[in-house]
């Protein structure tokens, strides 16, 4: 008789399960969690195995940064340098959905290959109680992408992660649904002027009326920051945006008073048009209608304003034209 293949195992995230999750983490395994944003897949920051593992289970091109996630300002201050814009922002927003990319300190235990060699790191304080349990638990940074596939609809459930790695030996930390359900706002503090690298919950307005001038990143071939990618958050189905009247064989992600007539399926973002409640219904909407039943995800009009924005960059990174490979991406696939 043939074993079974094993499988995800989503754990409820008590004493013990903490405990257990920190020292799988220690013996190089990875393990998924939950955050406010969206759900992490977790290993040891400072472990290069591990970090190479990250890589590979989800298929991610190398070239693209890891966020050290830590469980306080004093843990971040060992890893990077932080001035006073990163001292007021740290203040104000964290724990919370913000990244702020810094100079790394030259005693920075983060392995290399989690920023591709850069001299920078991006790093976070997660607001989940269950993360931040878990950082206390293990005692260091945890670098923790998105627990899916890359490029794929980031999850923001237990369920998500375990239909995403069927056939893997993975412990998910089950946390409930993710309150905010797009990932942190990623803030380049690395230069002398602040450079916003991907939109989140933490809005442009809160970031210029705390630290003053924003700059928008400048083209590069190199990310700085995880999200820069031009195609990412994708589905299966091509998506179409701005979308005001249905076309054969389509599903809607509807927001606001908008007209369903004709769409084969709607999924409400929000009835009322309110950014957050699209914001936490949006990853879960995208994989609710990337079914073979349909042609296409049709996108309602949502404004650019506030969280709007960050809507709309993950939204546009979706429906982007997916023909061209990204470089070093690993075939992957052990842990």
């Amino acid at each position: 008789m043939t074993p079974a293949s094993p499988e995800p195992t989503i754990l409820t995230p008590t004493g013990d399960a903490l405990d257990g999750a920190a020292r799988a983490l220690r013996a190089g395994r990875l393990v998924a969690f939950p955050t406010e944003t969206v759900y992490g897949l977790g290993a040891d920051a400072t472990d290069d195995a591990a970090v190479v593992r990250i890589y590979a289970l989800k298929r991610r091109p190398r070239f693209n940064p890891l966020i050290a996630h830590v469980a306080d300002a004093d843990a971040a201050r060992s890893l990077v340098e932080v001035d006073a814009r990163a001292a007021s922002l740290m203040a104000r927003f964290w724990p919370g959905p913000l990244t702020l990319v810094l100079p790394r300190r030259p005693e920075c235990p983060v392995s290399l290959l989690a920023a591709d060699g850069l001299p920078t790191l991006a790093v976070r304080q997660p607001a989940h109680p269950v993360a931040l349990a878990l950082l206390r638990a293990f005692g260091g940074p945890l670098v923790a992408p998105s627990a899916n596939r890359s490029g794929r609809v980031s999850p923001t459930t237990a369920a998500h992660v375990a239909a995403e790695f069927g056939g893997t030996p993975l412990a998910i930390l089950d946390g409930g649904p993710c309150a905010i359900g797009v990932e942190s706002t990623v803030v380049d503090l690395s230069g002398p002027v602040a450079t916003l690298l991907r939109p989140g919950a933490v809005t442009r307005d809160a970031l210029v009326a705390c630290i003053g001038r924003l700059d928008a990143p400048t083209a590069t071939d190199r990310p700085r920051s995880p999200g820069q990618l031009e195609s990412h958050y994708a589905p299966s189905l091509p998506v179409r945006l701005d979308a005001t009247a249905a076309r054969p064989g389509e599903a809607l992600l509807a927001f606001g008073p908008v007209d369903t007539a004709g769409y084969s399926e709607v999924f409400w973002l929000s009835r009322d048009g309110h950014p957050g409640e699209a914001a936490a219904r949006l990853f879960a909407g995208l994989r609710a209608l990337d079914r073979d039943a349909f042609c296409a995800i049709a996108v309602s009009p949502i404004p650019e304003t506030g969280l709007g924005e960050a809507l709309n960059d993950r939204l546009r990174r979706a429906a982007a034209d997916r023909e061209r490979e990204s470089p070093g991406v690993p075939a992957g696939g052990v842990i």
